[in-house]
């Protein structure tokens, strides 16, 4: 189904209807007595039923297409909505509340506004400030998180922050080695990443030979079994290990066929002369106030190693749970290790 082109016809035949509601007014009524007055337009009932579904539908559609066509966040999105419901609310109350007749109803405009107003505004709190939900749309966190996974953002984890701006106002805790976090992803601001926390600011990584090394210590590393992955349209098998990041016991694998890095895929990014680059793999230091993220998939994983390191101005927050999977149902409830 083509849901852009059904969302632009939703918005046109929602105009349609609000526009020839401007043309539906009152008709003139002559009494016995001869006196003229004025009475409700035959059509004005239909006219307001079709409104009833018109503003809802034209205030959801607009809303989605602003998010699909990527013309604003959905954070932003959210508080536009917020915003405008909000606004129609308080100027009927000051303004034109008073001016209607007792018993007179409310335009549909303002029911809608009053309807949708406390429930937008309860959702944005909800997921600017404690849980947001996201969905894994690639196999680069394999076998931690699956594609197709719905999972939990805790938001105030990693310090409390200005919604849209991303601008933290109260600090709460760092994050540390080991941790899931989604961050904005540093080539393109408007793309949320997920990735594990390998290096903290200060921090000295290795990576040779599929193997971490974290200031000079080896990472403990147990193998775990096998993966199968059937996700990228072929059949393609992984060594998996359990890993042991900060006393944190996690689970990742590799693919033995490859090399430890593509070097012909690392970019030129901020503080990149942190990093040495060679067959075997790549060591670096870890700025101030910067992270090292790496997939848990590491052969099928686009992450610092090739674009560099996720300023702290980036934090989205702290992964944590696993609330739907439609394709298995088994994963509801999964904490994120």
């Amino acid at each position: 189904m083509n849901w852009e082109m059904l969302g632009w016809l939703a918005i046109a035949a929602s105009l349609v209807v609000v526009v020839a509601s401007l043309f539906v007014g009152k008709e003139v009524v002559t009494t016995s007595s001869g006196q003229t007055t004025s009475a409700p337009d035959r059509s004005t009932s239909v006219i307001h039923t079709l409104l009833e579904i018109a503003w809802p539908v034209l205030f959801i559609a607009s809303l989605a297409m602003l998010t699909f066509k990527e013309v604003m966040g959905f954070a932003a999105v959210l508080l536009t909505a917020t915003a405008a419901t909000g606004l129609i609310w308080l100027v009927d109350s000051l303004a034109f509340r008073k001016q209607r007749k007792a018993g007179t109803q409310d335009p549909v405009l303002v029911e809608m506004a009053k309807s949708f107003f406390p429930v937008i505004l309860i959702v944005f709190l909800l997921r600017s400030f404690l849980f947001e939900p996201f969905k894994i749309p690639s196999g680069s966190m394999v076998p931690t998180l699956l594609v197709g996974d719905f999972i939990l953002v805790n938001k105030f984890t990693y310090g409390i922050r200005v919604p849209v701006v991303n601008k933290k106002i109260v600090d709460v805790n760092l994050p540390k080695a080991g941790d899931v976090m989604v961050f904005r992803y540093p080539e393109d601001m408007s793309k949320d990443f997920i990735k594990r926390v390998i290096g903290t600011p200060g921090d000295t990584i290795s990576y040779k030979e599929k193997r971490l090394t974290v200031n000079g210590k080896p990472v403990l590393t147990q193998s775990s079994g096998t993966y199968t992955d059937t996700e990228s349209g072929g059949v393609r098998f992984f060594e998996t290990f359990t890993e042991k990041l900060a006393e944190k016991p996690h689970q990742m694998m590799v693919d033995p066929r490859l090399p430890s890095l593509d070097l012909a895929r690392v970019r030129q990014f901020p503080n990149r002369s942190n990093c040495t680059y060679n067959a075997e793999g790549l060591t670096c230091k870890v700025p101030d106030g910067q992270y090292l993220m790496m997939g848990d998939s590491r052969d099928n994983s686009d992450d610092g190693r090739y674009w560099g390191f996720v300023p702290e101005e980036n934090i989205v927050g702290k992964a944590v749970l696993v609330w739907m999977n439609f394709g298995s149902l088994k994963r509801i409830g999964t904490a994120i290790e």
